[in-house]
Order: structure tokens, then C-alpha cells, then sequence
């Protein structure tokens, strides 16, 4: 039988994309389960961090419900660069930088400029994970 996987809080606020003091202020607060290490460090259990994952996925404001694509990235555009009929744009998606090239026309007409919200949808017949250390 397999161990439950527990993590540092460090570890598990990198996965989640907050500060460990904010996750501290959760677990305090009673918002998320936590033990103690026999060295005193905070842990959260693997699906404690995974249900409180769900829990942040919460919809992107302003689009549809009814939209197929599942993995939805709001960002703020960092940089466009526009060449010929293509446009190449960078956003930040909370900790993760997102590239996509889309054709100049369709980057002029949804006005991406730089500091413009935007979201990355993701759909891909092929994602490679790996398990962090």
C-alpha cells in the first residue's frame, strides 16, 4: 500500500501560485487541513491540496459557460509583436508565462496590447507532465 504524499506548505504554495503566507493564513484560519512534521514543519496532504486546487478553479469571469475548451489561463499581455501576418503574444498567467502566435488581423481586432486582460485557452491532443521533486 502506498503512503499518502504529504508536502511542505513552501512546496504546495508554489503549486497553488500563493504565498506561503497566504497559505498559512488559510491553514490557520482552519481553511486547510495541516499536520506537523516530526521536525515542526507544516504539512498538507496530497488530496488536501488537490481538493483546495478545485476549489480556486473557479470559472473565468465574462466567458461563457458554455465554452468546450477546459483549460482556461486569465492573464495580463506582457508583449505583442506583430510581423507580417502574424502577431506573437506573451502573457502572464499568474506565475506561468503563456506564448501564442495567432494571425496579425485576429490580435488587432481583440486589441491585445500590452496590460490588456486576456485569457490563454488551451486545447491539445498531447501533454507531457512530470512529477516535481
Amino acid at each position: 500500500m502506498l503512503a499518502m504524499a504529504s508536502y511542505r506548505i513552501g512546496d504546495a504554495a508554489a503549486a497553488l501560485g500563493v504565498s506561503v503566507d497566504t497559505l498559512r493564513r488559510w491553514v490557520d484560519a482552519g481553511r486547510v487541513p495541516s499536520s506537523r512534521s516530526a521536525g515542526g514543519q507544516r504539512l498538507l496532504d496530497g488530496p488536501a491540496l488537490a481538493e483546495l486546487a478545485r476549489a480556486r478553479s473557479a470559472p473565468v469571469p465574462g466567458e461563457p459557460s458554455g465554452h468546450s475548451a477546459r483549460n482556461r489561463l486569465p492573464g495580463v499581455v506582457t508583449q505583442v509583436t506583430r510581423d507580417g501576418l502574424l502577431a506573437q503574444v506573451e502573457l502572464m498567467c499568474g506565475p506561468f508565462r503563456v506564448v501564442a502566435v495567432v494571425t496579425r488581423e485576429a490580435a488587432d481586432e481583440l486589441g491585445l496590447e500590452p496590460g490588456v486582460l486576456a485569457v490563454a485557452s488551451v486545447k491539445s491532443t498531447s501533454v507531457t507532465l512530470s512529477c516535481m521533486p
